[in-house]
């Protein structure tokens, strides 16, 4: 019989560092993706969209693409909303899961309180969809050692649940699943920057207001969460 193996795509939003108000939370968004559902076709379509676009540059970053910043500095609204809603499409077609565990790291009075936090609602989230996740024979779960910390949460946490795990760097380069989850951390800090009515300057301009973006964007990705 074959082996039933689940992808998990993770990327996070945040750091260990002082809290700051402007970004409150620390989010872990983990994509799961059962390998014997093909999605190569639509990565397929998703890749001839975006060089038909005219651009030059293969890996998605929600935040910098938003804010203007980095390889987005020169491309103007148009072609930036364009990109990003090709992702947000690509993500609502192909067969994935998703959650993303977050912590506010206002109740965090140090790095080990931090970790600690972060350790429990990592390791909550997991056991709350135990049964859907061991009902698999492997899980490889694809990172890319952003931040030392969070790397040796995720083996820890694992690796206590699961007896039988890989874990694999990656390049962002090299996974359109990792930019899905840059995506989706993107997404659930932007939701919850709505719902304080806490946008910014750029994400006004490029969302409009945060009831655009709950009602036009957002309830098709939360339609993903496990």
């Amino acid at each position: 019989m074959q082996k039933k193996i689940l992808s998990i795509f993770i990327d996070e939003s945040g750091d260990f560092g002082d809290y700051d108000f402007h970004s409150p939370y620390y989010y872990v968004a983990m994509v799961f993706h059962d390998q014997s559902d093909d999605i190569l076709q639509e990565i397929k379509a998703l890749d001839e969209h975006i060089r038909a676009s005219g651009f030059k540059y293969p890996v998605f970053h929600a935040g910098p693409l938003i804010r203007r910043e980095q390889v987005y500095k020169f491309e103007d609204m148009e072609k930036r909303r364009s990109l990003f809603k090709s992702l947000l499409h690509f993500t609502r077609r192909i067969p994935i899961r998703y959650i993303c565990p977050k912590i506010n790291k206002a109740e965090c009075h140090d790095e080990m309180q931090l970790l600690l936090k972060l350790t429990k609602a990592i390791s909550d989230e997991l056991k709350n969809h135990y049964e859907y996740l061991n009902s698999y024979d492997l899980q490889i779960i694809y990172y890319d050692y952003g931040q030392s910390e969070l790397t040796k949460i995720i083996l820890s946490v694992f690796g206590s649940l699961f007896s039988n795990i890989e874990m694999r760097k990656v390049s962002p380069a090299d996974y359109r699943l990792f930019q899905v989850a840059d995506l989706l951390c993107t997404m659930e800090l932007t939701k919850d920057k709505a719902e304080r009515n806490a946008f910014s300057n750029s994400e006004l301009e490029f969302f409009h207001s945060p009831r655009d973006f709950r009602k036009n964007l957002y309830k098709y990705i939360e339609k993903k969460k496990l």
